[in-house]
């Protein structure tokens, strides 16, 4: 997809702001909200949020979701402007796009929502991008939008493979392969009772 066939940055964050707007005005906001950032117990990523220098759940869980807010608005300002879900799936930073995972989960709160406000939630994870970048398209809309993006959580594409790359090495270390993916404990001891 080239920048050429997207809609304007200027247009896609004066709609993405009404969107976010409306998705926070929403009388079933609140629940939303509550039910995302309670979905922490399932929150055990190896390469998505762990990637956040000094990563810390509890600190870091509420900021994440007003930029995971934020990224649904623009791939839903992007749908809407391009009824083309594939152009919606503009790059996410990956901390980013694990959060709205977590909001994602939430489907009937969500579709409630976004059924209220007319407004469709694009995210197909075989379509997703993560190859955000700094300066790239979805930088300079979500600068027109909201400011310049907090550089802790919207981490460029080659910086994440980097810190994949050492986290890679610790996992190794402890005997998780492949990012988590497998290991080698047989938990052949059992927790007495």
């Amino acid at each position: 997809m080239s920048q050429v066939e997207l809609p304007a940055a200027s247009t896609v964050a004066d709609a993405a702001k009404v969107i976010l707007d409306g998705i926070k005005g929403d009388r079933e906001f609140p629940a939303f909200k509550t039910a995302s950032l309670e979905y922490s117990e399932d929150w055990q990523c190896f390469t998505g949020f762990p990637v956040v220098a000094n990563w810390h759940l509890e600190a870091d869980a509420a900021p994440l979701f007003e930029e995971g807010l934020r990224a649904l608005a623009l791939k839903a300002a992007v749908y809407a402007l391009t009824a083309n879900d594939q152009m919606a799936e503009i790059p996410i930073a990956v901390p980013v796009d694990e959060m709205t995972h977590a909001m994602l989960a939430q489907a009937q709160l969500l579709q409630r929502i976004a059924d209220a406000r007319g407004i469709s939630i694009i995210h197909q994870t075989d379509q997703e991008c993560t190859n955000y970048r700094v300066g790239g398209y979805t930088h300079d809309c979500y600068r027109l939008a909201w400011g310049e993006p907090p550089a802790r959580y919207w981490l460029d594409h080659e910086e994440v493979a980097r810190r994949r790359g050492v986290l890679a090495g610790l996992y190794e270390s402890i005997g998780m392969g492949r990012s988590g993916r497998e290991h080698t404990l047989s938990f052949a001891e059992p927790v007495p009772a």
